[in-house]
């Protein structure tokens, strides 16, 4: 099985350089083929992994192909490590990554870029496979400026419209500024340790720093900063809900399976540096906890149903870093495999409803598609439930329950964690379901051109199934005690360190949330089904806060005074520099020479024996001195 690692990340290369090499040449089927059947071969091989690997998940698989450089010492190798925690993400990535690939046939079946979607599709799978399977961070690097150049790509692909080639630069600028913070974090790591190599850093690191170092904590949070960028996470996050230019399987495979989690895959795969940086790893839990709430809130006034969910995306995100704050670490990657499931299945959800749809984005012209759009209202209903995390029935309740709970009872847990994740939790259950109220419920206000076909309606069944019961791997204490996950993983990432007496209350906390999830679901029901003229009232009385909230508490028109403007106008101004004009200078210098000698070519006889005299008399005088 070791053998076929590999092949993983190497198939959707494959088909991303055939249909790059073809360059659309192929049918539309054999583009399809190529790329939905390669990254489908690569889950295959996953699976076959998998079921070896989970008899021992204390197992590790190692692969060198070669070695990538050898500079004075410097040996970074073209390598592959996989334990249970890379398991878990590439089991999401080419899974989740299939499905989204079956679900795009469908979706791009009329674009005339259709084979190069598919070549992004499959380097963007490729790209994120190489990133969590690296052995060393020189690797891991290349396949993190892989996902940012994908990303890139594919949230550009409708380059006609300006918005969309804006948003895609958007993207690309802002995480390039964490990437440079990772970066110096990686030659600061070279420094002290000589290597890159991921295992021999982790197994050094405590023998090198004492827990609250300041070098380790310098690095932490540098590492940190790259994390930021790529998972859209404060102060870097305004890229991703302008991400949504996109088409809909560019943004599920975004917010599901790639990109903005490999921040989150940072942290936990580092997660022996920022034990040994408590402060760091603190800012860690900061982080997430307000990113939640701010995202939430702006949630909640958005009026396109891709936006909707992009600051659902960040806000779930924000619960990842906040369990990795308090050092729940396997909580944090449960919930990144559940919130897979379900965000992937919402975004594939609204992408179908866009589409019958002739394209409409707004929530407020749809409505009445319940009875329209059966299959994709129950699959979309079961997403919202789980994102929700409506109680006992959702895996989403059981992997936000878990980073609830150890918020307030973990040793690195406080009361301020705990009511932002609490409060998300509600803020959460209202923005969902004031989601599904709109787009399904309420007359019809926009004809249904067509109806989705199998190759939309299977992926959102299959994945609503997985958003129902994949949360039952991993049971609370008060419902019988299940953690076959965390057992998982426990080889790989320490378990969480509890306060002493407080396991006691866990029941507490299971009955607040579930109450929190319930009530944000009746108030969403009863400002926009039982009395819109409430919440029209209220919106109005909240002008000033909505439009706060709405423009994503003004973040992008900070950035756009502290940075945007001054860099335009300052490249403006110094469109002919003082560098422009040396060269410009240059250039003149030699075309007057060139005009000088110019005019001795004039035609006229004369002329061209007097210079053959005056050169003959300069040459003879020259010699008559030198002798």
């Amino acid at each position: 099985m070791e053998a076929l690692l590999w092949l993983i990340p190497a198939l959707p290369l494959a088909g991303a350089v055939i249909l790059i090499v073809t360059a659309g040449k192929l049918s539309r089927n054999l583009s399809a083929l190529v790329g939905a059947g390669s990254v489908g071969l690569a889950a295959l091989i996953t699976l076959i992994i998998g079921f070896g690997f989970i008899a021992d998940p204390a197992h590790t698989f190692h692969q060198t192909l070669w070695t990538w450089i050898n500079v004075d010492g410097f040996k970074p190798t073209f390598a592959f490590h996989l334990d249970a925690l890379s398991m878990v993400f590439i089991f999401v990535i080419t899974f989740v990554g299939f499905l989204i690939h079956l679900y795009s046939i469908e979706f791009m079946h009329d674009d005339e870029g259709f084979s190069r979607f598919f070549a992004y599709l499959n380097l963007f799978v490729c790209s994120m496979l190489i990133l969590v399977l690296a052995d060393n961070l020189v690797l891991m690097y290349l396949g993190w400026e892989g996902v940012g150049l994908c990303s890139y790509l594919l949230i550009g692909f409708w380059y006609q419209e300006e918005k969309n080639g804006y948003a895609a630069r958007k993207a690309f600028i802002i995480t390039r500024v964490g990437d440079t913070a990772m970066a110096i974090g990686l030659f600061m790591l070279f420094q002290h340790f000589g290597t890159l190599n991921i295992q021999n850093i982790l197994t050094q690191a405590p023998q090198t720093w004492t827990i609250g170092s300041e070098t380790a904590t310098a690095i932490a949070l540098l590492l940190l900063g790259g994390a930021v960028g790529k998972s859209a996470q404060l102060p870097l996050q305004t890229w991703l809900p302008d991400a949504m230019a996109g088409p809909s399987p560019v943004s599920a495979l975004i917010h599901a399976a790639t990109m903005v989690t490999a921040g989150v895959y940072l942290i936990a795969r580092t997660h022996v540096i920022f034990e040994l940086a408590p402060v760091a790893q603190q800012w860690v839990g900061i982080i997430g906890a307000v990113t939640l709430l701010i995202a939430g809130f702006s949630a909640l006034t958005q009026f396109d149903l891709k936006r909707v969910l992009a600051y659902s995306t960040i806000s779930q995100i924000g619960y990842m870093f906040l369990a990795l704050g308090v050092g729940a670490w396997s909580s944090a990657i449960f919930h990144f495999m559940i919130h897979a499931f379900f965000k992937a299945l919402l975004f594939l959800g609204a992408g179908a409803v866009i589409l019958v749809l002739h394209h409409e984005h707004d929530m407020f012209k749809m409505g009445g598609l319940k009875n329209r759009l059966p299959v994709i209202y129950w699959t979309f209903l079961i997403g919202s439930a789980s994102l929700a995390a409506l109680p006992f029935v959702t895996a989403g309740f059981y992997s936000k329950d878990q980073i609830l709970w150890l918020a307030w009872a973990g040793e690195k847990g406080n009361l301020w964690f705990f009511l932002a994740a609490l409060i998300g939790a509600f803020v959460t259950s209202i923005y969902t379901f004031r989601m599904v109220f709109l787009t399904f419920f309420g007359e019809e206000k926009t004809h249904v051109g067509h109806h989705a076909g199998k190759l939309i309606t299977i992926p959102l069944i299959v994945l609503a199934v997985l958003s129902l019961v994949g949360g039952f791997i991993e049971l609370p204490h008060t419902l019988g005690h299940v953690e076959l996950f965390s057992g998982f993983v426990k080889p790989v990432l320490p378990a969480v360190e509890m306060r002493p007496g407080a396991e006691s209350g866990e029941w507490i906390i299971q009955l607040t949330a579930a109450t929190l999830c319930l009530a944000g679901i009746y108030v969403a029901y009863y400002f926009y089904m039982k009395r819109p003229d409430l919440r029209r009232e209220l919106k109005s009385s909240m002008i000033v806060t909505n439009r706060f909230w709405f423009s994503g508490w003004g973040f992008d028109a900070l950035y756009d005074t502290l940075f945007v403007k001054p860099f335009v106008y300052l490249s403006t101004r110094n469109k002919d520099d003082a560098v422009d004009r040396i060269y410009e200078g240059i250039v003149s210098g030699l075309n007057r020479v060139h005009n000088v000698f110019a005019q001795t070519q004039n035609g006229v006889m004369r002329w061209y024996i007097m210079g053959i005299v005056i050169g003959a008399i300069f040459v003879l005088s020259i010699g008559l001195i030198l002798t």
